[in-house]
């Protein structure tokens, strides 16, 4: 292997070199293969991974539970509500504790601080299954989906359209590190944080690729190899939704908009989808569409990140 990860926290694709994030990307590839060749690889039989929810998931649950047990090993569903955090145990007496009992833990919760702090505190790896801020295995997903239908990833453009949340943090990250195009087209107002785009930038100067943010969505989309957009109001924004359905329209990823991109350009969305918001049903269940292919591959790059934080 070119790197080992074994041990590692996967928090933010931030933490990641660009051997890093290869090396996930490779062993997805190869464990997808094995799947479809019915090849068995267990190489976490005996192992067991914690799953903390604070927010709900159908991807992310059945996703990591699937990958444990086509790995060999075994996932226990810990729903927050459940343990002693709703009893005021700290987030790092409750990682210091799962360490005794759990080869891994994975979270998905709203604060990041949380899964820093648990991170820290824990002697075994810590996943992070999305947090407000970042959603790194989606992220890592996405790159393995487009290498597939790419061939590459270096030189590709790829334009987020939409709000400048968790996951265009993780995009920006990691195609970065990747030497991606990187455009994120948001309303004013709705912009990335900024000190992820400054981080994005420097990662982009030193792998040759490019990093910018503006506020048109025709200006993002123009020539990109891959289009992709996310809800417009995240878990916990429910309260803004009608406003962002005002101000985000423009934004909608419908046949107009895809015009503007590369004749091969691929369509993107990490789901749940809010059809006839952010994407219309034309593009999504449409030619260009790959985002069933996207969703899949949540599975095989789960199965890669468990298998190198656990065993190496």
């Amino acid at each position: 292997m070119a790197v080992n990860l074994k041990g590692r926290d996967v928090v933010s694709l931030a933490d990641l070199s660009a051997e890093e994030i290869r090396q996930v990307i490779d062993t997805g590839a190869h464990l997808k293969m094995c799947a479809q060749t019915g090849t068995e690889t267990r190489p976490l039989t005996g192992k067991t991974l914690g799953m903390i929810f604070h927010k709900p998931s159908t991807r992310t649950r059945v996703s990591f539970e699937v990958a444990m047990v086509q790995l060999g090993g075994h996932a226990l569903y810990l729903s927050a509500s459940e343990l002693q955090l709703r009893r005021g145990e700290t987030i790092a007496d409750t990682g210091r504790v799962l360490s005794r009992y759990l080869d891994a833990i994975m979270i998905r919760t709203y604060s990041h601080a949380d899964v820093v702090e648990l991170a820290e505190a824990a002697s075994i790896p810590v996943i992070n299954a999305l947090t407000d801020f970042s959603h790194p295995c989606q992220g890592l997903g996405d790159l393995l989906t487009i290498h597939e239908k790419k061939g590459r990833l270096e030189g590709v453009k790829l334009a987020y359209v939409g709000d400048g949340n968790n996951v265009a943090h993780s995009l920006m990250f990691g195609g970065a590190r990747m030497g991606m195009h990187v455009s994120v087209g948001t309303p004013p107002g709705y912009e990335p944080d900024q000190k992820v785009v400054e981080l994005a930038q420097e990662f982009a100067r030193a792998s040759g690729g490019k990093v910018e943010v503006v506020n048109d969505a025709r200006q993002t989309v123009r020539g990109a190899d891959v289009v992709y957009t996310d809800v417009w109001a995240s878990m916990g924004q429910e309260a803004e939704e009608k406003e962002r359905q005002r101000i985000f329209m423009p934004f909608q990823v419908n046949q107009a908009l895809m015009a503007q991109a590369g004749p091969q350009a691929i369509f993107m969305h990490c789901l749940p989808a809010h059809r006839g918001q952010e994407v219309t049903d034309e593009v999504i269940d449409g030619p260009q569409s790959v985002v069933w292919d996207q969703a899949e591959n949540r599975l095989h790059i789960q199965k890669a990140i468990l298998a190198l934080v656990i065993t190496g």
